[in-house]
């Protein structure tokens, strides 16, 4: 296959990959909501002291509207900042590495979550739907 022909067929799978990463990466950001705040699918910290609530909240609520395609840029705007923070917060003073501090999957949702705000939100999206 023919390099022009190869790249004109992966620009046009693009919005459907977009849309992929977009609703895996929602629904495992959504899971970390569901075990902070209903001990689901595994028991969560144990105690909902205000900044385990709030992460909570941004990540079930957040997680529900990245999967659904709403809101899409300016929430994962916010959830790429809620990872950062909570990269240097949690995971930072630990080790440099982070392999060694556990942050890997903060830094995969930071980046990933910004890419979202740069290039939307794909395929399958109710922000396509509503012609945003």
């Amino acid at each position: 296959m023919s390099q022009p022909i190869m790249n004109g067929t992966l620009n046009r799978l693009q919005p459907y990959a977009i849309a992929l990463l977009r609703v895996v990466a929602g629904l495992l950001y959504l899971e970390h909501g569901t075990q902070k705040l209903f001990n689901f699918p595994i028991e969560g910290p144990g105690n909902l002291a205000a900044l385990t609530l709030a992460s909570g909240l941004l990540e079930l609520i957040g997680g529900a509207l990245i999967v659904l395609g709403f809101f899409t840029r300016p929430v994962a705007f916010l959830l790429s900042g809620h990872m950062a923070f909570a990269y240097f917060m949690a995971h930072a003073p630990r080790s440099f590495f982070p392999v060694a501090n556990g942050g890997d999957a903060a830094i995969l949702f930071s980046f990933v979550f910004l890419a979202l705000v740069t290039t939307g939100p794909g395929a399958f999206s109710l922000d396509g739907r509503q012609g945003r």
